[in-house]
């Protein structure tokens, strides 16, 4: 037990990373079993502590305290009070978060990717540590959720029931997944893999899954068989689909941060700034609240604040939202300098971390992608290594086939190849990028706007790169490109010679009106990352750290300022050779001729701070799941995203802050995906951070990912979408395994006593079908080498009848390629070398590799 007296009451805390949870109960802290993990007892409180372990930086911990809905106010104090000791005994460095049943943090929701289940009662009711050969249950889950799922528990009754959601009646030997007739295919999928999770978890692998559809409950005679059995017949039409209690959060573009300090025994909040704010206004010997408008209160306490303010900090934020009427559910996240969450720093203008170095060069600061330089890049590396693709947002070396068009009277005319890297202002460019990965074609289209394009061409521009998609069948990965915000790889496909002209047309035969001198900015290193920009010819436009070519009738300067490099100047004199065959002058910072100041109208003053170039500093990547199916942008955060968050029905945003990535499964809604580009620029436009809106945007389509998106993602599988984990292959996979009929249910789902359900009949000793055999009750024989497991769970072979036969030489019923299904749980495990749930998680390689190894394939 640990209370609040015990100097050591956190001994038993382990510090690895993974999750621990405890329970109060008479106001001690209970450790909760792992195969309880993801129940939640709706009288009771919890303590969740979350430790990762981060690359190259140690590790970072998060505490959250759950609050159920009927718990009292003594164990949410008491709750309260263990998160703060906990904290302490930690170091101070964990992020505290305040969770409220039903309206959890979308990261409390990522440690339970299959769901949350909500229980009746709590602790003093009768709670028992998860038992997994226990099929002592009996109860009716309600499921609802698209993307976070949470199931609670209901009165077993078809007055439970409605025709949107779905329910899982779970008999404990047995479990049937019914779905509402109005339920759509990605909810049905999450309530068939939290219905595996409850047989893994709980049931250590032995319970059968069955599913019915609502709305043809005619095609699954038996199951409704079972579950007339077990809630009696229907009479009435079952009630309407109940709408989801609240709209996924919409962007708060509206933030501000306060001051919380004690004045005379009085809490002061005192206003400091509104968005967009910025990292100095946090002062390491205060405590302060960031509010967003009521979706989200975070405390954030300096490292030297006074202990008592930073003890009091969570029930500082909890006053606050009582103060502000704001609702109890209110997300509140508690950080210490030094320890903040992303979704806290990106609420800054600009964030640089402890120990991060200042402009250009290589640094990896807590485990975050951050600046590193431009090198020559080995294109092998980048493919191996998808997370160095991914921060160096580069597919490749840059030495695929480029071909580039031109929108002319809203048609495509194609360039002259003499021509690639020049883009005028008053023009829109479709740039389309070949390259190998793996033995095959891959494609990259850039659509290039001008800043000076009509409102036509634009939209010619988006209309053509339809177009192009679709003699592609659909390839290419699409990047919207607004001038002068060329994203790296862009820059790099035209080695150096890339020229952005601020007006004109590149179009043959047009004139461009003389503009007399013209300055051209150059930045970069080598023909990787180098590109001139048209800038105002005056005085003014120079900047100390640059390279600039000027260009008169007469002559083309090369100004070198006191703080570019030699790399830099060598790619200015390259750029000059492109931009004009006229003789160079080099004219070096502080030594310039009077010409020089005369062509750019008289000298006058720059920026002239000789320092590093500033580089923006990095944010952590994150994933959102977008919605706009009431008309309005939303969008639900995805927290610890993986691969498997990306579902097909699914529009995702992927923010890594130097660009913006929308990733269209194959199933996503069509008015979705016309909207991703909007949506996207409504989501840079309302960013409380006060985005740049023309970062740039790229359209990736499920089964078509580059590097520099599968880069963000750990342990990204590229045949994971050639492998089915559709609804319905996972649906028939159940159905193949194993099916329930002619079940009866017992309150154990065993014998052993009989059960009447609320209206249903006196139920009789059940019987099971074992992998696909013959009916039996577990008391009845079913032939000589068929024998009961020893906890009466199911009929197990002998492993000798299995190991190393032909099909034919199989005993009769046995399924050849599932052999492992036929043996016991502890033949199982010295065959395997793995327990059975933990087999079942294997990718499907690794489960056919073992089962050759045991002679079972």
């Amino acid at each position: 037990m640990m209370n609040d007296d015990s100097p050591d009451a956190f001994r038993n805390v382990s510090r690895k990373p993974g999750m621990q949870i405890w329970t109060i109960n008479n106001m001690q802290l209970v450790p909760v079993p792992a195969q309880g993990f993801g129940n939640f007892f709706e009288g009771d409180c919890y303590i969740v502590l979350h430790i990762t372990e981060k690359k190259g930086s140690g590790q970072s911990a998060d505490i959250h305290y759950w609050i159920g809905n009927s718990s009292s106010q003594d164990e949410q104090g008491a709750a309260a009070i263990y998160v703060t000791q906990l904290d302490e005994y930690l170091g101070g460095s964990p992020v505290q978060h305040r969770e409220v049943q039903g309206s959890e943090s979308p990261r409390f929701r990522s440690y339970f990717k299959n769901g949350l289940i909500y229980k009746k009662g709590g602790v003093a009711s009768g709670f028992r540590h998860v038992d997994t050969n226990a099929y002592n249950v009996l109860r009716l889950l309600h499921v609802k959720g698209r993307k976070h799922v949470a199931a609670t528990e209901v009165e077993v009754s078809w007055n439970s029931f409605n025709n949107g959601d779905i329910f899982l009646l779970d008999m404990g030997k047995a479990i049937v997944q019914w779905n509402g007739p109005q339920s759509n295919r990605r909810e049905k999928l999450k309530a068939v893999l939290l219905a595996q999770d409850i047989r893994d978890r709980e049931r250590g692998g032995r319970a059968q899954i069955g599913v019915v559809e609502g709305g043809n409950e005619e095609d699954s005679p038996e199951l409704m068989k079972v579950m007339m059995a077990v809630l009696g017949q229907r009479t009435g039409q079952l009630k309407d689909a109940i709408p989801d209690d609240k709209p996924d959060q919409v962007q708060n573009a509206s933030v501000r941060l306060y001051h919380v300090f004690e004045n005379s025994g009085n809490l002061v909040v005192q206003e400091v700034a509104t968005q967009p704010l910025t990292q100095d206004l946090l002062h390491s010997s205060d405590c302060y609240i960031v509010d967003q408008r009521g979706s989200s209160v975070m405390v954030w306490k300096g490292k030297q604040a006074s202990k008592e303010e930073r003890r009091e900090a969570l029930n500082r934020a909890v006053g606050y939202i009582k103060a502000k009427n704001y609702p109890s559910s209110t997300t509140v996240e508690v950080m210490t300098e030094g320890g903040e969450s992303a979704m806290f720093k990106h609420l800054f203008k600009s964030w640089r971390d402890k120990g991060q170095t200042q402009g250009l060069g290589s640094t990896y600061s807590l485990g975050k992608i951050a600046k590193v330089d431009q090198v020559k890049f080995d294109v092998m590396e980048l493919h191996a290594r998808p997370e160095l693709a991914a921060q160096q947002r580069m597919v490749d070396d840059a030495s695929g086939d480029v071909k580039v068009w031109r929108i002319e009277n809203l048609e495509l005319a194609e360039v002259n190849p003499s021509t690639y890297g020049q883009f005028y202002g008053g023009d829109c460019y479709l740039v389309l990028y070949t390259y190998q990965r793996s033995n095959q074609q891959q494609y990259i289209l850039y659509m290039w706007q001008g800043r000076h394009a009509t409102k036509d061409e634009i939209t010619a521009c988006a209309y053509q790169a339809v177009n192009v998609d679709n003699k592609y069948n659909g390839a290419p990965v699409q990047v919207r490109v607004v001038m002068g915000k060329e994203p790296r790889h862009f820059l790099a496909i035209f080695k150096g010679k890339l020229i952005i002209f601020e007006g004109g047309t590149g179009r043959p035969g047009v004139v461009n009106p003389d503009p007399g001198a013209r300055l051209f900015q150059v930045r970069g290193t080598d023909e990787l990352n180098t590109k001139a920009t048209e800038v105002l010819a005056r005085a003014s436009s120079l900047n100390t750290n640059d390279v600039f070519l000027l260009k008169t009738d007469k002559t083309c300067y090369l100004w070198y300022g006191k703080g570019c490099s030699g790399d830099e100047r060598v790619m200015g004199r390259a750029m000059s050779d492109v931009l004009s065959r006229q003789d160079k002058q080099v004219v070096m910072e502080d030594q310039e001729p009077a010409e020089f100041w005369v062509a750019l109208g008289g000298k006058a003053p720059y920026a002239s701070d000789k320092r590093l170039q500033r580089e923006e500093p990095p944010h952590s990547p994150r994933l959102f799941e977008c919605s706009n199916q009431t008309g309005q942008f939303r969008m639900t955060e995805v927290d610890d995203f993986a691969q498997s968050d990306l579902d097909e029905e699914d529009v995702m945003l992927l923010d890594t802050w130097e660009e913006i990535f929308f990733w269209v499964g194959n199933l996503a809604n069509q008015q979705e995906t016309k909207e991703a580009w909007n949506s996207a620029q409504e989501y840079l436009r309302t960013h409380p951070a006060g985005r740049d809106p023309d970062t740039p945007i790229i359209f990736v389509k499920q089964g078509y990912e580059p590097p520099t998106f599968t880069g963000w993602f750990n342990a990204w599988d590229p045949h994971k979408w050639s492998v089915s984990n559709s609804y319905e292959e996972m649906k028939k996979k159940l159905s193949d395994a194993a099916s329930i009929s002619q079940i009866t249910v017992s309150p154990g789902g065993m014998g052993g006593g009989s059960y009447r359900a609320p209206g249903g009949p006196v139920s009789s000793p059940p019987l099971y079908r074992v992998h696909g055999g013959d009916l039996f009750t577990p008391s009845s024989p079913a032939g000589g080498t068929v024998s009961p497991s020893a906890g009466g769970s199911g009929m197990y072979l002998d492993p000798q009848l299995l190991i190393n036969k032909s099909p034919s030489e199989l005993p009769q019923g046995v399924d050849p390629s599932q052999r492992e299904e036929y043996l016991s749980d502890a033949d199982f495990e010295n065959l395997l070398g793995t327990t059975r749930p933990d087999f079942q998680r294997l990718p499907k390689w690794r489960q056919n590799d073992l089962k050759k190894k045991a002679g079972l394939f």
